[in-house]
């Protein structure tokens, strides 16, 4: 039986790689969730007016990678401190999120969050939303597996 995780973590090309290359992932997809507007598309979400976040939905078997693999990948790939911005991508759809699809997934993400928080892992507080999964809109299908596609094995994640 598989589960379903969703990351927002930038520009959504880069992660999705990330993601795809951890045993026990069996699928990604890249696309848009926790905004207000009814399918929308990437010309839409770039508009910084729907309210979504670019994120990968990642659908994994919890027998061989964990939840909290997951959150440890997401929070190793990409700088959590930073308020709706990553690199040189700005915006609220660029933001850091985990939309957590039941109450054992809030949880782990927020006494995870809390542990980094206290090591000190991070020079600034994280600043990752903890939000429940809002509806997923799949983006265009030039934009799932964008950089394997083109040959690319990563960006400025």
């Amino acid at each position: 039986m598989s589960e379903i995780a969703t990351f927002a973590a930038g520009c959504f090309w880069g992660v999705e790689v990330a993601f795809s290359r951890i045993p026990g992932v069996l699928e990604t997809a890249v696309g848009y969730s926790n905004g207000h507007t009814e399918n929308p598309t990437y010309k839409d979400v770039c508009t910084d007016e729907t309210g979504h976040a670019e994120v990968v939905q990642v659908t994994y078997d919890p027998a061989k990678v964990t939840f909290q693999n997951l959150l440890d990948a997401f929070f190793g790939l990409h700088d959590p401190t930073q308020v709706n911005r990553q690199g040189p991508d700005f915006g609220k759809q660029y933001r850091t999120a985990i939309f957590y699809h039941s109450p054992e997934q809030q949880a782990a993400a927020k006494a995870t969050i809390a542990s980094l928080d206290a090591g000190g892992k991070f020079q600034r507080p994280i600043a990752t939303e903890v939000s429940p999964a809002g509806k997923f809109y799949r983006a265009e299908e030039y934009h799932q597996k964008y950089l394997e596609k083109r040959g690319v094995a990563s960006c400025h994640i």
